[in-house]
This record gives C-alpha cells, sequence and structure tokens, in this order.
C-alpha cells in the first residue's frame, strides 16, 4: 500500500491559535486603556503645574498663592477630583523661586481585582517652567 505523503500540510491559523490571538489582543487593548489616558493626563498636568509656576514667579506669588492658582486652574479645566495639596510639594518656598515636586499615582482596575498603577513623580522648578 501506498502512504498518504500527498496529504498537503495545514495552512493558516487553527481555531485553538485564532482564539489565544483574541485573547492577547484584548488583553493588549485592556493595557493600553488602562495606560493611556493616565499619561495624558499627566503631561497635561505637567504642563499646567509649569505654566502656573512660571506665572507665579513671575508675579512674586507666596507657596499659598500659588496652590490657590493651581487649584482654580484644574477647576476651570474640569478636573474637580484633583486637589494641588495631594499632587505636589514645595522644593523650594522662596517667594518669586517657587519650585516643586510632582507625585502620585493613578490607580485603574485591569481584571477583578487586579489593578494598574501608574506612578509620576518629577521635579519643577523655575527654570524649567520658564
Amino acid at each position: 500500500m501506498q502512504q498518504l505523503s500527498g496529504l498537503s500540510t495545514q495552512r493558516g491559523a487553527s481555531v485553538t491559535s485564532i482564539v489565544l490571538i483574541i485573547i492577547v489582543l484584548g488583553i493588549a487593548a485592556k493595557l493600553i486603556i488602562a495606560i493611556v489616558p493616565a499619561q495624558i493626563g499627566d503631561y497635561q498636568l505637567s504642563k499646567t503645574l509649569s505654566a502656573q509656576l512660571k506665572e507665579s514667579n513671575k508675579n512674586n506669588e507666596t507657596a499659598k498663592q500659588f496652590v490657590e492658582r493651581v487649584n482654580k486652574q484644574l477647576s476651570i479645566n474640569g478636573d474637580y477630583d484633583t486637589k494641588a495639596e495631594d499632587v505636589f510639594t514645595f522644593t523650594d518656598k522662596k517667594t518669586g523661586q517657587l519650585a516643586i515636586h510632582k507625585e502620585y499615582a493613578v490607580t485603574n482596575t485591569f481584571f477583578g481585582n487586579v489593578d494598574i498603577v501608574n506612578r509620576f513623580e518629577g521635579d519643577i522648578e523655575m527654570a524649567a517652567a520658564e
């Protein structure tokens, strides 16, 4: 008898590999949805803090006035959940030479009780704000 050597090899993906690809793509999409908005929010917050710091130092405002200015701007931007006191601390409180250290975290639910924590940290000084 002749062996079945004429059978063609499988072409394309099996059902199992298609299901695995769909699962991997779903997890990747969920990760992107959890991480990208936090990164964009941090970028916007950093720009806001930098602009407000520059304006406060130009006007020789105190640390308290700077905090009030930032809270007012956050309210104008529609970011009602963020308070200036929770996002940064002062590294220099001299009037006209204010500098801050931004440090905060954003937590998003990934699946069930698994969370993704995005931590943001960095210094914003008078020279960087100009």
